[in-house]
């Protein structure tokens, strides 16, 4: 089977290639899955170079999430038949023709989307489901702002926001991005990202600032967006991707009565494993009713990968890049 395989911990992805692996076999309580799409997420790029806090055995096969169909169970597995249309992801290795997880890393596929949409929105929803529900807990009619908004998780914190009743501002650095987000989202407003977004944030929200901030960003956005954010508010800590990690000085929080909180899907997962199913669970009964809409940026073949891999680097995506192994 085509792989995508790092062998290596190098920079560029120096030690990824597309390669010839054996098609693995289901152990006790796995399932193989033919995969017909897998997504390509930031931290696929970061695993590369040992940059990213998983850092799994070498080698290994990237690719976080998938969407296919089983093509053989192990030992003890039920519930599942040859055929049945999955996703699910297992961390890595998902960017192969086979990959093998276990039984309880798969969930139905919801019917109304594609291969490739059903590949690309599972990590980005939940992301954006724990950190507007969970984190900040969004109530209809609030101000959210969205950075990062045409990126994978910003767009679905868009899309979800929206879904929830919130008022949502969409933030972007250029102008296709924002005409993007606008018609195919319909935020309430979309504002350049650059300096001096908080000024436009405030006029929009009647003086107050945003109830919640949604920043996968850092740096400059953050600074800023401390400046903009309404009394009693919640900035929600997703990353970094401006490469500088803020600080905040606790006098303002104090004095604006604003909560800073930092959000990882999949560790809440982990800690709350009950928590964590429910909110799996609500991602995909949204995605099964039609109340979001993943939006599929680019479709590319495995042997395609660099390319795929070059436009998140080079920051033009809206939405996700998915793989077709």
């Amino acid at each position: 089977m085509r792989a995508l395989q790092i062998r290596e911990l190098l920079p560029d992805h120096g030690g990824a290639d597309l390669v010839d692996l054996a098609v693995p076999e289901p152990g006790p309580g796995e399932v193989r899955v033919r995969a017909r799409a897998a997504a390509v997420n930031f931290p696929d790029l970061l695993m590369t170079g040992g940059g990213y806090q998983l850092k799994p055995d070498l080698p290994f096969v990237s690719g976080l999430e998938f969407a296919g169909e089983v093509d053989a169970l192990g030992d003890g597995v039920t519930g599942w038949a040859i055929g049945d249309a999955v996703i699910g992801g297992n961390r890595f290795g998902a960017m192969a023709e086979y990959c093998v997880v276990p039984v309880g890393a798969l969930r139905r596929k919801p019917e109304r989307l594609s291969w490739e949409a059903a590949a690309a929105y599972g990590v980005a929803y939940l992301t954006a489901y724990v950190a507007l529900v969970r984190c900040a807990r969004v109530e209809p009619g609030e101000w959210v702002l969205v950075h990062g908004a045409a990126g994978g998780v910003g767009l679905a914190c868009v899309d979800l926001a929206k879904a929830l009743g919130a008022r949502v501002i969409a933030a972007a650095s250029s102008a296709a991005k924002r005409k993007a987000i606008a018609g195919g989202y319909a935020p309430d407003a979309v504002i350049d990202a650059g300096p001096g977004f908080r000024e436009e944030v405030k006029a929009l929200t009647g003086g107050r600032g945003a109830d919640v901030i949604f920043d996968p960003v850092g740096g400059d956005v953050f600074d800023e967006s401390t400046r903009c954010i309404a009394f009693g508010g919640r900035l929600l800590v997703i990353g970094f991707a401006s490469g500088r990690i803020p600080e905040v000085s606790v006098n303002m929080p104090l004095i604006k009565g604003f909560s800073v909180v930092g959000v990882r899907a999949g560790e809440y997962g982990r800690r709350f494993p009950e928590r964590g199913a429910e909110n799996i669970a609500a991602i995909d009964a949204l995605a099964a009713a039609g109340d979001i809409r993943p939006h599929v940026h680019a479709v590319l073949d495995l042997a395609e990968w660099r390319e795929g891999f070059a436009m998140l680097e080079r920051r033009e995506v809206v939405g996700k890049v998915v793989l077709k192994p």
